[in-house]
């Protein structure tokens, strides 16, 4: 009989298996080649919780054309997002940073506010650098999952000219995501996994169980390495953190769109109700409910994923 051969378990793709920093990760928003928003390329959002919708299929091609079936829906609620500070690039770094007026007190708990306001005239002055960027915070207030706001780097549509007339005329407003997102495109979430504290290397790799007559334990590697060179190597799988890691989950339909006045989303376990813009996406989200995620436009759009069409007819 040959000898049994099988891959290494667990990819060293993701490593350090560690946790995060920070909730919400930095995006290289070079690799967005096509814009499929308006004015603000991302957004902060909440996961919600799960619910199943009964939808019509219209994918072309599909073996469930012209038929309702049920699929598995993510709720997302968007509350408002308002410009925190306006960065000016230059060959790559910082250059200048501009603070928006008036920012709510809230803000107080998360960065430390210059006594000063800043002032604005780098505006008029913007084809002096290579690129603008703003960081926007979440209106989470207006939500019942927390008071602290989230913040969050995020570039912006168009040329620059484009982008200094959307900061002109958003700097002190809120931003809704209706008037970002729309219903069918694709979009990228990016956030943190569910945390799982210590596990061993059977769940945390997905190494196989030893024999029950093994010695030194059956939820363990066989061997640790050989003995030259003699140390164990960051390959060997071992019991660690697991969970509360940054992930992407790419391509994700928006099946439907609106604000909670038209659509009651109550009583979501572990949650509560959504009383602000809401966004419902097809299939899971990583992270636990209240989660903060941000959205961006699909990094690597596939056909399969972008041709695909359903009209929502009833949540259940």
């Amino acid at each position: 009989m040959p000898t049994a051969r099988k891959p290494r378990s667990g990819s060293l793709q993701f490593w350090p298996r560690k946790r995060a920093n920070k909730f919400l990760p930095s995006v290289n928003w070079s690799t967005i080649k096509k814009d499929s928003t308006k004015g603000l390329r991302g957004f902060i959002c909440y996961k919600a919780g799960m619910i199943s919708g009964f939808v019509l299929d219209n994918t072309p091609d599909s073996m469930t054309k012209g038929k309702k079936i049920i699929v598995p829906l993510t709720i997302l609620e968007c509350p408002k997002n308002k410009i925190f500070s306006v960065r000016f690039y230059k060959n790559g770094i910082v250059a200048k940073e501009v603070l928006a007026k008036n920012l709510d007190k809230e803000l107080k708990k998360v960065v430390k506010l210059p006594k000063k306001e800043t002032n604005h005239e780098h505006l008029e002055h913007a084809n002096e650098y290579d690129d603008v960027r703003v960081i926007i915070f979440s209106v989470v207030k207006t939500t019942g999952i927390k008071k602290t706001p989230d913040l969050s780097e995020v570039s912006l549509v168009g040329s620059l000219e484009d982008k200094i007339n959307f900061i002109k005329a958003n700097l002190h407003k809120e931003i809704s995501a209706l008037d970002i997102f729309e219903r069918g495109k694709l979009i990228d979430l990016r956030g943190l996994t569910k945390g799982k504290g210590l596990q061993g290397p059977v769940k945390r790799f997905g190494i196989t169980l030893k024999s029950h007559k093994s010695e030194k334990g059956q939820r363990r590697p066989g061997s640790l390495g050989p003995w030259h060179p003699a140390r164990v190597t960051f390959r060997a799988p071992m019991a660690g953190q697991l969970g509360m890691f940054t992930r992407v989950v790419y391509n994700n339909k928006i099946v439907d769109l609106g604000n909670s006045e038209k659509t009651v989303f109550k009583n979501i376990k572990n949650f509560g109700d959504v009383k602000t813009d809401y966004i419902l996406v097809r299939g899971s989200v990583s992270g636990p409910a209240k989660r903060q995620l941000l959205i961006t436009p699909s990094f690597r759009e596939t056909k399969k994923q972008a041709k695909k069409d359903f009209q929502l007819l009833e949540l259940r």
